[in-house]
């Protein structure tokens, strides 16, 4: 029931992700078009301004043996315009494709802090769990040790009530549901880890296709100029194809870091659970073949459940 109640829980995980997805990528390409619009009708109102100036200069030079008329006085310098700030001109160089990678550096930091506060050491190796097992094995109270094992939600919790839940199939048939227990829980705490490597994966390839997307501008505005463009016309798209990658970078390299150190603490974590439940295993078979001091207790295969599902 359990492995079911999970199975649902990720596909209605990744059927949401999967929409959001979806709505996403539409938005995107619903921006970047409107994007390369402005910038095309942008381009052309430039051209028609060009054009006009044109024949205007051509009819205010003076005609042949005419007199060129007397030079005005220079007006006054107009001051200069305050320039953008530099997080501004970042802003307006990262585009929509910035904005996606701007979106996933929010989703980076929720999912560090929520595999922070999931990936402690109490969640996996409760230390009160341990001691109170321990004290009801050396009282051969087995029945309390199995129902403290079930209260407990930890990951050392989980592995104890499975093995202990076949018990009365002997000591193999526990240390193989111990063992199924703990394979459920790492694959659990993988799929967890996945949403850090998809992150891995996407920020860079968001930022190289900004970067294509810039390079094509600039390449757009030398192939539709009739003359030698200006640097300043090149500089945006290649602005936008820097930015874009350092910001790629700048959320994958973290992602990278986050995703090996969460991966080996969970590794260590893990051993040590099984060091352990193995252990407490151990401990409770031992204590059932000592022989009792005064009236007999129940033995460890009789404190099994007989329904352990319910």
């Amino acid at each position: 029931m359990i492995q079911f109640m999970r199975r649902k829980d990720s596909l209605q995980t990744w059927y949401w992700m999967f929409v959001l997805a979806v709505a996403f990528g539409m938005t995107t390409v619903t921006v970047q078009t409107g994007w390369q619009s402005s910038l095309y009708a942008q381009g052309k109102k430039d051209k028609a301004a060009k054009a006009e100036e044109a024949p205007a200069e051509e009819e205010a030079a003076p005609a042949e043996g005419e007199e060129a008329p007397a030079e005005e006085k220079p007006a006054a310098a107009a001051p200069p315009q305050p320039g953008r700030s530099y997080l501004m001109w970042i802003i307006v160089a990262s585009g929509p494709f910035g904005a996606c990678i701007a979106v996933e550096s929010f989703v980076l930091v929720a999912l560090i802090s929520m595999n922070f506060m999931a990936f402690r050491r109490e969640n996996f190796l409760p230390a009160a769990l341990i001691e109170s097992f321990e004290q009801k094995i050396n009282a051969r109270d087995y029945q309390g040790a199995y129902e403290t094992a079930k209260a407990n939600d930890s990951y050392l919790g989980k592995v104890l009530t499975a093995g202990m839940a076949r018990l009365s199939k002997g000591q193999e048939e526990a240390m193989a549901g111990m063992a199924e227990a703990g394979d459920e829980e790492s694959m659990y705490l993988e799929h967890k880890m996945s949403y850090l490597g998809l992150i891995v994966a996407t920020a860079p390839m968001l930022g190289l296709l900004g970067t294509v997307q810039g390079m094509i501008d600039s390449f757009r505005v030398i192939a539709e100029s009739e003359t030698s463009p200006k640097p300043k016309e090149l500089a945006e798209g290649i602005m936008t194809a820097l930015v874009t990658t350092m910001e790629g970078l700048v959320v994958a390299i973290p992602a990278i870091f986050a995703f090996g150190l969460f991966k080996n603490k969970i590794g260590k974590l893990q051993f040590e659970v099984g060091m352990v439940s193995e252990g407490l295993m151990g401990k409770l078979f031992a204590s059932a073949k000592k022989p009792a001091t005064g009236a007999a207790p129940a033995s460890a295969t009789s404190a099994a459940p007989a329904n352990p599902s319910t």
